[in-house]
């Protein structure tokens, strides 16, 4: 019996991604740890805050001592959504409870979250947190996701093996080196946009997790689709799937940050 849930998609390049979700155990671990982060900003803002009223009471009215309580109640809610929306958008996915305990959220289609999906689930959080509804449906629900994700399309894994490194491991570090150099003077390498270069990114995170029959058919199709986007003709287009998209990676790699986002098909 498997001890984590597993969650597949496609993507829409066609290539099957297997996700092990990161159970309610790993999602306590990392959140205790973002409250007491999340509980040392505040505190040091309820300091300030204190400092700062009393000063204008001293010159505030009745009236005026409302307004001050009612800025302070709005001034914590945004550091406590603020918190999640800024680390899971910076971080793709992560806030440092989650890079602590090797968790990530993800869109469900595969793709790391943005600000919309950031901020739908940390608006909901309060309600996930209110008499532990969320752990509820974390624990009962087939794919483990609380209101917050349910809403905002997302869902919560553990990182593979491979992402739990400082960088991507490379299987055919030499071979794929020369080829990112030959590719990277290649006319159509503009068309490798940063939505196909995550997809790449991706598999090589979790190769290692797929079943030898799985990961060989994903590395040609994925191979096949770059070699057509890119035009390759031999002696490129002969070199083997793995070593391929392990060059595409490295050639598009430094570019990847300033890369457009727009919607494709292969």
């Amino acid at each position: 019996m498997a001890l984590f849930n597993h969650y597949q998609v496609e993507t829409p390049e066609s290539v099957e991604l297997e996700f092990t979700l990161a159970g309610i155990g790993n999602r306590l671990y990392a959140v205790l740890i973002d409250y007491v982060c999340l509980g040392s900003v505040v505190l040091i803002l309820l300091i300030i805050w204190a400092v700062l009223a009393y000063n204008l009471s001293l010159y505030a009215s009745g009236e005026w001592q409302l307004w001050l309580t009612a800025i302070q109640i709005f001034l914590i809610f945004a550091v406590y959504v603020g918190y999640f929306v800024f680390f899971e958008t910076l971080w793709q996915g992560q806030t440092p409870g989650k890079r602590r305990a090797k968790i990530r959220v993800i869109r469900g289609d595969g793709r790391p979250v943005g600000l919309q999906e950031a901020s739908l689930r940390a608006l909901f959080r309060p309600i996930d947190d209110f008499l532990y509804i969320g752990a509820l449906l974390i624990i009962f629900g087939r794919r483990e996701k609380r209101i917050g994700d349910l809403l905002a399309g997302t869902l919560v894994i553990r990182e593979s093996r491979d992402q739990r490194g400082d960088r991507l491991k490379l299987q055919q570090p030499e071979q794929a080196k020369i080829l990112a150099a030959e590719l990277a003077q290649c006319p159509g390498l503009e068309r490798i946009t940063a939505d196909h270069w995550l997809v790449i990114r991706d598999y090589l995170l979790r190769r290692g997790d797929l079943l030898p029959k799985a990961r060989q058919q994903a590395e040609k199709r994925l191979a096949k689709q770059v070699q057509e986007r890119l035009r390759l003709t031999a002696p490129s287009a002969d070199n083997p799937p793995e070593v391929l998209l392990e060059a595409v990676y490295l050639a598009c790699q430094d570019r990847q940050t300033t890369l457009t986002k727009p919607k494709f098909e292969l």
